[in-house]
């Protein structure tokens, strides 16, 4: 919830009305309900969960609800002024592809505002998962599921077709009693292991080991374990005319090395001032 708030607030800085809106992936609505209908109009919300959207909250928006694979997604060409999507993205098998298709249903200069997990989320459990099981088996498997880096994002929005990008990052840390709380809130977010050669069985004394592991290494004075997430905030825009273009290369007419000079001057000015 706290996820979807912030990009509620990325939507408000934009200065404009948008006319009919897409929350891909909305689970039960954590965007919507933080946005007004002044903002938004017409908000379609979809997800592959059937029963996340009969949860959906309440919003003052009106919308509709549409179950739907965020890789094939079933709509027209320049059918949305904007679609925003929170922390549903690393799910996606092929997340160029899925960037390609919000690129395909925005309307020119229409707006993509999303947030994904980084690949530093949960650094914390997954060192101490392979510790152990190189300690124990001699081998370690991922526990946890891929997740993209940040330069790769960009680049991937850029490939889609996005311009006038923007990706910034946060790591939200949350505290817990100790590991098996939370391997046991991240099941009960449905955020377990997605990758699908994945071993499905972790050893008993494996895990002992890990949880002894995570506190060893992790644990803070007062006997708690920190689990951290990092979340990549991420804005782009479909290309249209009216949008600002970069200058021409080489058409600028003050060198770098000049900076210092400006400064220089700058300098001089203030003192003449005084």
């Amino acid at each position: 919830m706290q996820v979807g708030e912030r990009i509620a607030d990325r939507v408000f800085d934009i200065a404009r009305t948008f006319p009919f809106a897409l929350d891909l992936g909305s689970g039960r609505g954590y965007i919507s309900q933080h946005l007004t209908k002044d903002i938004v109009e017409r908000f379609v919300h979809t997800d592959l969960s059937e029963k996340a959207l009969r949860n959906l909250a309440v919003s003052e928006i009106p919308s509709v609800r549409v179950v739907v694979d965020e890789e094939f997604i079933p709509f027209k060409d320049n059918t949305f002024d904007l679609v925003v999507s929170s922390l549903s993205l690393h799910w996606v098998n092929d997340l160029p592809r899925a960037f390609q298709e919000i690129h395909r249903i925005l309307k020119p200069d229409g707006v993509f505002i999303g947030a994904m997990y980084g690949g530093e989320t949960l650094y914390e459990l997954r060192c101490s998962l392979q510790l152990a099981e190189i300690e124990r088996e001699g081998g370690f498997s991922p526990h946890v599921s891929p997740l993209t880096a940040v330069t790769d994002l960009g680049n991937l929005m850029g490939r889609a077709g996005f311009n006038m990008l923007t990706v910034d990052a946060e790591e939200i840390q949350i505290h817990y009693p100790g590991m098996f709380e939370v391997m046991k809130d991240l099941q009960g977010m449905g955020e377990s292991n997605c990758a699908w050669n994945r071993r499905s069985l972790l050893h008993r004394d494996s895990m002992i080991a890990a949880a002894a592991i995570y506190q060893d290494m992790y644990g803070e004075e007062d006997g708690t374990v920190p689990a951290t997430f990092q979340v990549y905030y991420m804005i782009g825009w479909k290309p249209h005319e009216s949008q600002a273009k970069p200058a021409k290369r080489g058409s600028a007419n003050v060198s770098f090395g000049d900076l210092q000079k400006v400064k220089e001057t700058v300098s001089e000015t203030r003192t003449e001032e005084k």
